[in-house]
């Protein structure tokens, strides 16, 4: 019987604490959704640090994602970068008298290796651009989020569709009625 209540006390507790956290997080958003400069700041800490304004938005979900795509990104860079002056290397020995690469077997035209250095070469230079790219998206979403906090849903919006007789005219109508209350 003692460890039945015992437990059922811890459970209440838990419970309690839960509902403390959550009431703080409430309390938290609502002095972010009452304040006007929440976007701002969204914004300036993302582009300070990458997903610092998702988390100051209270978004942290959002965080992995932001680092999924700059870091594949910065991957994906940095292995056409090494991949680029590879070929490079090998093409400028090639031009020199050496045959003494690993593809001298497997690529015997130096043609195929003056490709191959401008497809990573090309490859980097995108990789570079969706770098930039999904920074910047980073700050945007943080920035849009913000808003969006600030955006009233409200629980008596809706939306009906509507089909009207017309007994004069012996004719149906079929349309929207929109219900906004404020």
């Amino acid at each position: 019987m003692k460890i039945n209540s015992l437990i059922f006390f811890i459970i209440i507790f838990i419970l309690n604490t839960g509902n403390c956290i959550s009431q703080k997080i409430q309390k938290r958003k609502m002095e972010l959704i009452k304040d006007p400069l929440t976007p701002s700041k969204a914004a300036f800490y993302s582009a300070i640090i990458p997903g610092l304004g998702q988390i100051y938005t209270k978004n942290t979900w959002k965080v992995p994602f932001v680092y999924a795509a700059i870091g594949s990104a910065v991957y994906s860079y940095s292995f056409n970068k090494k991949e680029y002056y590879k070929y490079r290397n090998i093409y400028k020995r090639r031009i020199s008298g050496y045959n003494d690469d690993e593809y001298t077997e497997l690529i015997p035209q130096n043609d195929k290796i003056l490709q191959g250095m401008e497809f990573h070469q090309r490859n980097r230079d995108l990789s570079f651009i969706f770098i930039i790219g999904t920074y910047l998206l980073n700050i945007l979403e943080a920035n849009v989020s913000a808003h969006l906090m600030q955006f009233n849903v409200n629980s008596d919006l809706s939306i009906k569709p509507k089909i009207d007789y017309e007994p004069l005219n012996q004719s149906t109508a079929v349309g929207f009625v929109f219900k906004i209350k404020i």
